[in-house]
């Protein structure tokens, strides 16, 4: 898929997004203080149309007494493309890379029954012709910080930055009991899936509520940790070229530490306690592989209680949380 040309306002208008994705254009207009809101809204339009980005809700399995699955599949030779692209499809795999120079497959496969421990898609995969291994983790603990970090390198000013996320709608409580979703829910979560943001008027139209209870069950859902707003976007069309996978082992006393400390740095958009030979997951994007070198052995490297780390290169990414590229793009 050829992609439109990137600017200076596409980049801004993207990574503004990136840390307040249901921002109205027009707040955003007065925060850039320079582009209309028209022009912000035609930009949006133009990037989600030429599937640039996408707004997603995204639920929260923890929450909801369910679990999700890192998992890594060692692929015969030539096969991973195949395995990658047929992941993608099924509804409950999000994050489908070809990583490791094209050996393996790496997915998130979440679950959507909350009676099973593990889900059916985990299950249903086995070693034979095409896949030679499976390295299953489950999710133990999502480390995040409180403000979403801008993308980097960033377009924005710190100023704009600092306006952008004391407006952002986060998830306030991640912890506690487990939240029973009513089937009521369901209509009002896909739309937000489908489309993150979609107004309160579109959604109380596929609801069939009021406006007012589509607002309000909307700010309920996100308060309560159930629902998070993510963009969907290839991060190498805003210079972050190098990425890859950290498996990193620590001890286990010092797992919380070491997972606070990795979700402070803007170059470390994800890290989670998982089970496995690795208890630490960590997704890295830097601009360059001297840039990448220069992050492990300075910040990763200087972290106590690290005991070993994997590093994986990320060489295509087929899905993100919702939106799927052909891995011959």
């Amino acid at each position: 898929m050829d992609f439109p040309t990137i600017d200076d306002l596409d980049r801004r208008i993207i990574q503004s997004l990136a840390i307040d994705p249901r921002i109205p254009f027009r707040q955003l207009s007065v925060i850039l203080d320079g582009p209309s809101e028209q022009t912000i809204a035609r930009r949006y339009r133009r990037l989600v149309d030429a599937s640039v980005l996408k707004v997603v809700a995204q639920l929260n399995s923890q929450r909801i007494g369910r679990s999700d699955w890192f998992v890594r599949i060692r692929c015969a030779p030539g096969q991973s493309s195949q395995i990658a692209n047929q992941l993608a499809q099924h509804r409950d795999t999000s994050w489908v890379r070809i990583i490791s120079g094209g050996s393996e497959v790496y997915t998130i496969i979440r679950s959507h029954d909350r009676d099973r421990q593990t889900p059916l898609l985990l299950e249903q995969l086995t070693i034979g012709p095409e896949i030679i291994g499976i390295d299953p983790y489950c999710l133990l603990h999502l480390f995040a910080s409180d403000v979403a970090h801008p993308v980097v390198p960033s377009n924005l000013l710190p100023n704009e930055i600092a306006k952008l996320s004391a407006n952002a709608q986060r998830i306030v409580r991640t912890h506690g009991p487990t939240i029973d979703l009513h089937q009521a829910d369901l209509p009002l979560i896909g739309a937000l899936s489908a489309d993150g943001r979609a107004s309160y008027r579109q959604l109380a139209l596929r609801t069939h509520w009021h406006e007012s209870t589509v607002r309000r069950r909307v700010e309920e859902l996100i308060a309560s940790g159930v629902i998070a707003f993510e963009v969907d976007l290839d991060p190498a069309l805003l210079g972050q070229q190098s990425q890859a996978l950290l498996w990193i082992t620590t001890t286990p006393g010092k797992l919380p530490q070491v997972g606070e400390a990795l979700a402070q740095f803007p170059e470390i958009p994800f890290a989670a306690a998982t089970t496995g030979p690795s208890n630490l997951v960590a997704a890295l994007a830097c601009a360059s592989v001297r840039e990448l070198y220069q992050f492990l052995t300075h910040q990763v490297g200087q972290l106590d209680g690290i005991n070993n780390i994997e590093t994986t290169p990320v060489l295509r990414t087929v899905k993100l949380h919702a939106a799927m590229w052909s891995v011959d793009r």
